[in-house]
């Protein structure tokens, strides 16, 4: 069997990612795919933590435009985020995983609070630590929030599992002729704002020179790709890899 590239992973999952077919919400099917291929890339010996986001339930920028105060809604949206963990949580722990559920705002009933020297040792005992509540602020995205875990726990890279596969010159649900970009750095998302992650992510990973793995999560079997270093979405890193012959 390949052996993993990587030792210690960030996996960053949208709330969307656990809806499947549904419009909202959490789909049971999809929720148990998500964590047989997480067990399975545990098995192998990767420490695995996860951020988990909750726009499948809340999302606090919408809210604002609708009325709630952005505050509020953000504040709303953290606790979305902690319903997914738990419902992550649940289904890991059903294909016998060790798993705790760490949050940024307090919740001891239900989750224990994010202490990093405490997360790095889960990790290090073969626990998969799911980090929720985003940051524990307002105004920052799920997405800054695993940045930040990623660049505390020291973790080798982020691992982005989307609905697409990859990065593209633009939209390619909305323009087919968009192209894909295998690998590009960090100063180029910024400049041509591509839709990898907000800006205060990705300056958060460059800052920990922690590269951004971006798939699609819809493939059965890519976390594990990504794991082995398959070219099967696009990579973020500082420079541009130097080709041969040149």
């Amino acid at each position: 069997m390949p052996e993993p590239k990587y030792k210690r992973i960030l996996l960053k999952l949208s709330g969307e990612a656990l809806m499947g077919g549904r419009r909202t919400g959490i789909d049971a099917e999809t929720l148990a795919a998500i964590a047989d291929e997480i067990v399975a890339v545990r098995s192998e010996g990767v420490q695995i933590a996860i951020v988990v986001g909750g726009g499948n339930i809340f999302r606090g920028v919408t809210a604002a435009t609708e009325g709630i105060d952005r505050v509020t809604g953000d504040n709303m949206g953290m606790l979305a985020t902690v319903i997914n963990a738990l419902a992550l949580q649940d289904a890991l722990e059903r294909r016998g995983a060790n798993t705790r559920v760490t949050t940024a705002i307090t919740m001891s009933e239900v989750a224990e609070p994010f202490i990093r020297r405490r997360a790095i040792r889960h990790l290090e005992k073969g626990r998969i630590v799911i980090c929720a509540a985003g940051t524990g602020n307002p105004f920052f995205t799920t997405d800054s929030a695993a940045a930040l875990r990623a660049s505390e726990l020291k973790c080798e890279i982020i691992f982005k599992a989307t609905k697409v596969d990859g990065i593209y010159t633009s939209d390619p649900e909305k323009n087919p002729a968009a192209e894909k970009i295998p690998h590009t750095t960090y100063q180029r998302v910024l400049a041509d704002r591509l839709q990898v992650m907000d800006a205060a992510a990705i300056d958060l990973a460059r800052g920990s020179s922690i590269p951004i793995y971006i798939f699609s999560l819809r493939e059965p079997g890519n976390i594990r790709r990504a794991l082995l270093g398959e070219e099967i979405g696009s990579v973020v890193t500082e420079e541009l890899p130097i080709e041969v012959g040149r």
